[in-house]
């Protein structure tokens, strides 16, 4: 039976706070269970989103994607993401947005409400571990998914 709620992480352990995705997962995943109270909940990984993630959309009424961002005002920001066609679409490597518009163009319909969490990081070397301070926006941003699902 598929959960009504998936939260989806990606990224490469291997590569410094690009592991934030992964480990957010992890330990959402442990959270969930001591928290009957938020219902279903999926929890998945992979090293990048890709064309075939848009089934895992399938049957949810929403969907948090996390990922690290150079790019994110620390600790993390969280924004309502759309389905959209963009320069990911043909590539590898898709956009959140590109995997909902996959969703929309098999599915015939719309998504599920998604939720982009992109979580500050700073060092993604291959063979880094998780900086601190990426360490610490990880802990903000386990805490601000709990509210979230806990509010509906």
């Amino acid at each position: 039976m598929t959960a009504p709620t998936l939260i989806f992480g990606w990224g490469n352990p291997s590569r410094g706070d690009d592991a934030l995705g992964p480990l957010f997962v992890e330990h959402f995943a442990e959270l969930a269970r001591r928290h009957p109270e938020w219902g279903e909940v999926d929890c998945l990984t992979d090293f990048q989103l890709q064309v075939e993630h848009a089934l895992d959309l399938q049957g949810r009424r929403r969907v948090l994607f996390v990922d690290a961002s150079i790019d994110a005002p620390a600790p993390f920001s969280l924004t309502r993401i759309e389905a959209a066609r963009d320069a990911s679409f043909t590539t590898h490597a898709m956009s959140p947005q590109a995997v909902l518009k996959v969703y929309a163009d098999i599915d015939d319909g719309e998504p599920p409400p998604c939720w982009l969490l992109a979580i500050r990081g700073e060092h993604f070397e291959l063979g880094e571990g998780l900086g601190a301070s990426a360490r610490r926006s990880l802990q903000a941003a386990l805490q601000l998914a709990a509210d979230w699902i806990a509010t509906g």
